[in-house]
């Protein structure tokens, strides 16, 4: 995780944003979890660290992160997960598992570039794209396989 926090400090230094302290630590809470965590999930976890958080601070938190492309808001389940890829913009695909709750990030520009040109072919233009996929994911399905 250390190398991914040090990454995205490099990202915002590279970019002339501030990867404050609070910022970071925000991020390193999305990143501890291997399933989507929710913003009040966030604040509990500051609060029992600093004491009273309001609600407000997490939230400009994460929208920072967002807009920095280095967490991404899963919106089926109103939770945030970090980004794979978070060195370049792109439009991400998760895979949600039903099950464990663990999530995966796909970054394909065949996926990018179909949805791209089906919506384009129907007149529209794409201001937010969002494509999650819910199933099982492998390791469920090899438990339930091999009990």
């Amino acid at each position: 995780m250390r190398d991914a926090l040090d990454r995205a400090a490099a990202i915002c230094a590279q970019r002339g944003v501030r990867l404050t302290e609070l910022r970071r630590r925000v991020l390193e809470l999305v990143l501890d979890r291997h399933a989507p965590v929710g913003a009040y999930d966030i604040l509990e976890r500051l609060s029992a660290e600093r004491g009273r958080v309001a609600p407000p601070t997490v939230y400009r938190a994460l929208d920072f992160l967002v807009s920095q492309g280095l967490v991404h808001r899963v919106d089926s389940r109103n939770a945030f997960v970090g980004c794979v890829r978070a060195e370049a913009p792109h439009r991400a695909c998760f895979l949600l598992c039903g099950e464990c709750g663990a999530v995966a990030e796909l970054v394909d520009p065949e996926l990018e570039t179909a949805i791209v040109g089906l919506a384009r072919r129907a007149g529209f233009e794409i201001t937010r794209q969002i494509v999650e996929i819910e199933g099982r994911c492998a390791a469920c399905r090899a438990r339930e396989a091999h009990p």
